[in-house]
């Protein structure tokens, strides 16, 4: 009954920023990790940051480096993800994901539990 709820995406500008949300209740967090992928049309998903939060290790694809930060609030099972300094090529859904294992993957598969997706939109 692992359920994940996302929020925050929009349309912005090049150059702007959004927060995204992500909430899994019900669960024992410290146990989980989460991360966050996104799909743009005809493309495959990408990871784009991930978190693990019994030990707080991150992995984060070089196209965002600089630009998102990922962060945990383990007494909300909550998990954001600040977006700055976006771009067009940003634009795609962003889809959070979790997994009971606790280890930070970089690769969707690995991943049991999915929200709905967002869609984010960074206009030029």
């Amino acid at each position: 009954e692992v359920q994940l709820v996302e929020s925050g995406g929009g349309l912005v500008q090049n150059g702007g920023s959004l927060r995204l949300t992500c909430t899994v209740p019900g669960v024992n967090f410290i146990d989980y990790a989460i991360g966050w992928f996104r799909q743009a049309p005809g493309k495959e998903h990408e990871g784009v940051s991930c978190i693990s939060n019994s030990d707080d290790n991150t992995y984060s694809a070089d196209s965002v480096k600089g630009r998102f930060t990922i962060s945990s609030n383990k007494a909300n099972n909550t998990v954001y993800l600040q977006m700055t300094d976006l771009k067009p090529e940003d634009t795609a859904v962003y889809y959070c994901a979790a997994n009971a294992n606790g280890v930070p993957y970089k690769v969707s598969g690995l991943y049991a539990y999915w929200g709905q997706g967002t869609q984010v939109t960074v206009s030029s």
